[in-house]
């Protein structure tokens, strides 16, 4: 289907379109589908279409991020859409609560404060968090009240520990937080170990704590834990997928291979990857 936008259409203009064919779609006689959501029914899209962008991103196929990003904000407008339609609010009031606080979380851009580094960024931007927080309607009681808790849970950890650091409950380095991380391994092990391993709850509990324990030493490197271990999976994914080619040639089953055999060519994959 050849676009129809005009050439000259402006940006405001384009998105009020937008906003517009998202309103008829949900009206009387818009999409019977559309109609019927809430915004309950359609909030996994959204985490849907985060992974869709995020996936394009580490793609480098700017095609398909572009396409992602109009997926995403499609999701933005239909929630404020359903919103305005009970009243709650409307697509406006999103983008001017978007604009009070770009200006608002960035006083050394737009005002007289002072931030020459990232590092003093993000400690103003925590700053100022907490100040808003404390002025809102609805004031958080505590650093965690207002976690967002459906986030994946390694990226969760690491946000409730940079909310603990901010008031000085941290490790000084890496190297100090790595020392909880021996500890939390022999505490796995000793579970493991000592017949407890019918006890899913404290296994459980205890892999927890390791988990947690790694997240803290890679905050303190600067490392992202989420990031990481989605590289190892898919590096995984990519050697895992070269043995199935490499025993396809040698016209043998997989499921027929014993793990020594795998191994052997998971090795060859490993060495070919490092030449």
């Amino acid at each position: 289907m050849k676009s129809t936008r005009p050439k000259d259409q402006s940006v405001g203009e384009l998105f009020e379109e937008i906003v517009g064919l998202v309103a008829r779609l949900r009206s009387q006689n818009g999409c019977p589908w559309d109609r019927e959501q809430t915004h309950e029914s359609i909030k996994r899209c959204a985490v849907e279409e985060t992974y869709e962008v995020v996936q394009a991103i580490e793609s480098g196929n700017m095609k398909k991020l572009c396409e992602e990003l109009g997926d995403l904000l499609l999701q933005v407008v239909f929630h404020a859409q359903m919103a305005s339609e009970e009243n709650h609010f409307s697509i406006l009031e999103v983008l001017d609560g978007l604009r009070r606080k770009l200006i608002s979380r960035h006083p050394h851009v737009f005002g007289d404060a002072r931030a020459e580094t990232s590092e003093q960024v993000l400690a103003q931007w925590h700053a100022i968090k907490l100040e808003e927080r404390s002025h809102s309607e609805c004031p958080s009681e505590t650093l965690m009240a207002d976690l967002p808790l459906a986030m994946p849970a390694l990226m969760l950890a690491e946000e409730v520990q940079k909310r603990a650091s901010t008031v000085g409950f941290d490790w000084d380095n890496a190297k100090e937080a790595f020392s909880k991380v021996r500890e939390e391994v022999e505490e796995f092990s000793t579970a493991l170990n000592s017949g407890d391993e019918m006890r899913r709850d404290r296994l459980k509990a205890e892999l927890g704590d390791l988990l947690f324990s790694i997240v803290n030493v890679a905050r303190l490197l600067k490392l992202d834990a989420e990031d990481a271990l989605r590289g190892t999976v898919l590096k995984f994914i990519r050697r895992f997928n070269e043995i199935e080619r490499r025993a396809k040639e040698l016209g043998v089953d997989l499921s027929q291979m014993s793990l020594r055999e795998m191994d052997a060519i998971w090795d060859e994959v490993k060495s070919t990857e490092r030449e």
